[in-house]
């Protein structure tokens, strides 16, 4: 069975970025453990997608929007998403937030009821990659986290799984010693999807 992987990289660094290489180490990991492996990989400092504006939003009143079809169209037929994820001044990269504004659409990815909002999507593994300068995780400052959960469980994608490396830019070697615990938590992450025969 074919396993289908939608890989989104936001570094502005492109692929010599943290996230962008973490998440090429979990395409390896993955591919190693499924026999059919298809790749969408949408590099969005390579290729940026143009941010909201009103003309945006007037194309998809007016069923115009080929690129957001195209961005939703990879999205539902993912597996597994691995979302590389820097964190610029407490969020997440414009890009990757104007990647979000083209694929939350109602009608295609949620809908609206008498009782709220109701995600469309479900049966995606969804892997962020956080990668950090600073230390984050657990303080007031990572608002990066619960934004990145509420908007994927609001399309319905809740089995969301998050791997941090944090304190990137500080010294005393933590540039390193974050990379390979990143590593290694991909690794024993991509190992329990395997034992457990979530991903398809």
């Amino acid at each position: 069975m074919t396993t289908r992987i939608l890989q989104i990289d936001s570094s502005l660094f492109g692929g010599a970025g943290v996230s962008a290489q973490l998440a090429e180490f979990a395409l390896t990991k993955i591919k190693a453990q499924y026999d059919d492996v298809v790749v969408v990989k949408r590099d969005l400092a390579a290729d940026p997608i143009p941010h909201f504006d009103a003309s945006t939003i007037a194309d998809i009143t007016e069923g115009k929007a080929a690129l957001a079809d195209t961005l939703i169209a990879e999205l539902v037929e993912a597996d597994v998403l691995i979302v590389g994820a820097p964190m610029y001044n407490f969020g997440v990269p414009s890009v990757l937030k104007a990647w979000m504004d083209h694929v939350a659409r109602a009608g295609s990815t949620f809908k609206y009821t008498e009782t709220g909002p109701v995600g469309l999507l479900s049966d995606t593994k969804v892997i962020v990659l956080a990668t950090r300068g600073g230390i984050h995780l657990g303080q007031p400052s990572d608002v990066e986290t619960p934004f990145i959960k509420n908007f994927f469980s609001f399309l319905g994608l809740t089995d969301i799984e998050f791997v941090y490396a944090e304190g990137l830019n500080l010294s005393g070697g933590q540039r390193e010693q974050a990379i390979t615990k990143a590593e290694a938590a991909i690794s024993d992450l991509v190992s329990a999807l395997s034992e457990q025969g979530e991903v398809a």
